[in-house]
């Protein structure tokens, strides 16, 4: 993007008042109790944390998965942070609800022109399904989902899961870092604007699943040691998965959750989070625990638990609904 079409577009200050307070004053949609109530509900979600800031949530009634997707505005670009669960548009529009957003802002800050960063917390498929519906989309760009791509775009190095890039919107800079353990793709974004920190599936009320468990200690241990040398607002997973009695979750695959928990995180629980990691580093398995569930390199046992609780709840909900 040429810096001198957009000279004379007022700008917005992204460092003064950083970090500023938004708002997560917000009943989410958690689906619905029958498919009457499913068909009322929108497929997306929209939040506005604040007038630079938005979160979506996709609908449990279109994908169990429920993801929460980031668009973050900054002087020169926008970023999208993960696409969802779903390909479809027609039944997850996400493409048109991003251009109305974009235009939405534009008619505020006018610029000649703009682009948009598609980006991912992680390569899974609920994270990337809609991918598609940007690649024509103008001044686009879309991040591979290959750790190299990845690597390549953000500008890390060889060690990159001990690296900390910045990534620059146009004067709203975000702090990137590697972060694997859950995913050998994932990374963890700090946005200095709301001091909020984007851990996608690492860190989130649910089930913490980590494939490589080394990894994800060592992860742990830098997103504590990051949020104690930052201003931390807020850690926003991709996902609530818990309920609000301690220590008990949703099965995977419910498309109603009444009872979850809200989506945010403080700095306080990254430590929990660790020293409960650290506390069951020789144990693989699953281990639960108040506000998450870590699945330390689960077995074929555990996976087969999981997917037999899923059956049963499909089972329950078949019939009685309500339940």
């Amino acid at each position: 993007m040429n810096a001198n079409v957009n000279a004379n577009a007022e700008l917005v200050d992204f460092v003064t008042a950083a970090p500023t307070t938004g708002s997560l004053d917000v009943a989410w949609h958690h689906g619905a109790p029958s498919k009457r109530r499913a068909a009322a509900e929108a497929p997306i979600q929209i939040h506005r944390y604040d007038e630079h800031t938005v979160i979506l949530r996709q609908s449990k009634t279109l994908n169990y998965e429920a993801p929460f997707i980031f668009l973050l505005f900054g002087n020169e670009r926008a970023l999208l942070l993960d696409t969802g669960a779903t390909e479809d548009p027609a039944a997850f529009p996400l493409r048109a609800t991003v251009d109305d957003l974009v235009a939405a802002w534009l008619a505020e800050h006018p610029r000649e022109e703009y682009g948009l960063v598609v980006a991912h917390t992680h390569a899974h498929g609920d994270h990337v399904a809609a991918d598609g519906q940007f690649a024509d989309r103008p001044a686009t760009t879309v991040v591979g989902h290959d750790e190299d791509a990845v690597r390549a775009f953000f500008g890390f190095g060889e060690q990159w899961h001990t690296e900390t890039v910045t990534f620059d919107l146009g004067g709203r800079v975000l702090d990137v870092l590697g972060t694997p353990g859950h995913h050998a793709t994932a990374i963890t974004l700090y946005d200095r604007w709301t001091g909020i920190l984007f851990t996608g599936d690492t860190i989130l009320p649910g089930r913490l699943y980590a494939s490589d468990f080394t990894a994800f200690l060592a992860t742990t241990n830098r997103l504590v040691d990051f949020a104690a040398a930052h201003a931390v607002t807020h850690v926003l997973g991709c996902h609530i998965e818990m309920k609000r009695r301690p220590r008990r979750d949703y099965p995977l695959g419910a498309t109603y959750q009444p009872d979850e928990c809200a989506l945010e995180f403080t700095p306080r629980h990254l430590t929990v989070i660790r020293d409960a990691a650290a506390s069951v580093a020789a144990e693989p398995g699953v281990h639960a625990f108040d506000d998450f569930i870590i699945y330390n390199e689960p077995t074929k046992a555990d996976a087969r638990r999981l997917l037999a609780r899923a059956r049963f709840h499909q089972f329950r909900t078949k019939v009685w609904p309500f339940g």
